[in-house]
């Protein structure tokens, strides 16, 4: 029986701050085997990593984080001491110590998103199988299928794991990324049975460890 991967959600979020260069580095300090980030694009066009559509929740700014500049971003705090960080400088922290699962959050970032994981793949030593790329959008996944096939896709679904698996099959997707509590024996097994790796979102519980690693023993 093969052991579930442990993928840090927006890094060690329950240790320090989300989303930021010190919780992917304290996610790998803490042993992952990858770590989960979310993907907003800036006023300026840059990548940005952040959870929220707005910056009230654990900055100091506040309002849509699309309508900010990458210099009006960087100039804010999250919770206090962090920085938001860019897509490319979460890249070079990992620097290929980990997979890293990137969700497409925000709109119209699917094609910016395949064009670094492209340069990172052909420049800067990545593997492609280094790289998931997941969303709840479905336009967005259907952009990176349109952009390279190779990619592996991830399709999220908090609804119906069901749905997730038709959607999948139009992209030739790697994986479904179900919540916890879509997982049962019936559910996994009909994912892995079409030949998907199921990803679930979020483990935070001894008990609800036990049972992932139960069902989703073969990712």
């Amino acid at each position: 029986m093969q052991k579930p991967l442990k993928i840090g959600h927006r890094g060690a979020k329950a240790c320090v701050a989300e989303n930021t260069l010190e919780s992917i580095e304290k996610a790998i300090e803490l042993g992952v085997d990858g770590v989960e980030i979310d993907i907003h694009k800036c006023a300026t066009g840059e990548l940005v990593v952040f959870h929220d559509y707005t910056l009230d929740r654990i900055t100091n700014g506040r309002g849509d984080i699309g309508k900010h500049t990458l210099t009006e971003l960087k100039s804010l705090k999250v919770e206090i001491a962090c920085s938001i960080p860019t897509l490319e400088e979460v890249l070079d922290c990992i620097d290929k110590r980990c997979m890293l699962n990137i969700e497409l959050k925000g709109i119209d970032t699917a094609k910016e998103t395949c064009k670094i994981v492209t340069h990172y793949i052909e420049k800067k030593g990545w593997k492609n199988e280094q790289f998931i790329i997941s969303s709840f959008e479905y336009h967005e996944l259907e952009e990176v299928y349109r952009f390279n096939q190779n990619f592996r896709i991830g399709v999220l679904t908090k609804a119906s794991l069901d749905d997730a698996l038709q959607f999948a099959k139009t992209l030739n997707a790697y994986a479904v990324h179900p919540n916890v509590a879509l997982l049962s024996k019936r559910n996994v097994s009909l994912a892995q049975v079409q030949g998907y790796k199921v990803f679930t979102w979020t483990v935070k519980t001894r008990i609800l460890y036990n049972a992932w690693h139960l069902m989703v023993s073969t990712l």
